[in-house]
């Protein structure tokens, strides 16, 4: 889980929803890395075999000179079976785009994405096992042309979910899964949470703990109330995390600060792995 400022505190829950239109789903979400998300976007991804890892960037590996190496090599080193398509120079420079794109069994993504490295930015979008050389061309002019306001899967049709993370931290998505977007801020409140346990006396002594999420029942209910949240903690003990949770007008920005009053608490019972979330009193 990433952190703010000197004393290291969590980073805020951010999470917007809105629906772009042809049954897609948009979401901006943080604090997530992608490979806290991976199984996720795994499930979405059911009418497809595999996904595109289409732009990359990371500090984890490096050669002699101190330059990225490209992705076909970090796969292999990381032991995952795919398939390399270039894209050539045109894709140089192009934001959202490597040189190479990987196409990988979408039950390898976790595999891929195992934690033992860090993209801080990194695209991938859902495509037939079968896919073409030609229909990855397709889907990088696509990707490298679009507008910032664009649902990118309007104009891919064969595409279940795309996935962009940056910074480690800050997540943007779109899925036909009406599902994905509730599982995604129940994920985002288990990791708050487990941020503020990591390193408590008698409950983690590495640098990540376990929790549960909750079931999808409380994340469509806020969803249902308000499409923009902010989340911060409150009360940690090694009983009970508890989680303030404000409905903003707006998408959260990081210049934006918590309210003066919350709408809604999520208590997680850290004894029993349960979860309560109810309006603020």
């Amino acid at each position: 889980m990433n952190s703010v400022g000197m004393e290291g505190r969590p980073f805020p829950l951010g999470f917007s929803v809105r629906e772009g239109g042809a049954g897609v789903w948009r979401v901006a979400a943080c604090a997530a890395q992608a490979g806290e998300l991976a199984d996720l976007l795994v499930a979405a991804a059911t009418a497809n075999g595999a996904v595109a890892v289409v732009s990359l960037e990371t500090n984890s590996y490096l050669d002699e000179d101190w330059r990225p190496l490209p992705p076909s090599l970090i796969a292999a080193d990381l032991g995952v079976p795919c398939t390399v398509h270039p894209l050539g120079s045109w894709a140089s420079g192009t934001h959202g785009l490597a040189e190479e794109l990987l196409v990988m069994d979408r039950a390898l993504l976790p595999r891929f994405l195992d934690g033992t490295w860090s993209p801080y930015e990194l695209s991938l979008i859902d495509v037939p096992a079968d896919v073409t050389a030609d229909r990855l061309d397709e889907v990088a002019l696509v990707l490298g042309t679009a507008r910032g306001d664009e649902p990118l899967l309007s104009r891919l049709e064969d595409s279940r979910v795309w996935f962009s993370g940056h910074d480690d931290c800050y997540v943007l998505l779109e899925t036909r899964d009406p599902a994905l977007p509730a599982a995604v801020l129940a994920r985002l409140l288990a990791l708050l949470a487990g941020s503020a346990l990591t390193g408590l006396p008698g409950l983690a002594e590495g640098p990540s703990v376990r929790v549960p999420e909750p079931g999808p029942g409380p994340a469509e209910q806020l969803i249902a109330a308000a499409p923009h949240w902010i989340g911060a903690l409150g009360e940690v003990t090694e009983d009970r995390v508890i989680i303030g949770l404000a409905a903003l007008p707006r998408p959260w920005r990081l210049d934006v600060a918590f309210p003066q009053r919350a709408d809604f608490t999520a208590t997680l019972d850290v004894r029993s792995g349960t979860w309560r979330i109810t309006p603020a009193e």
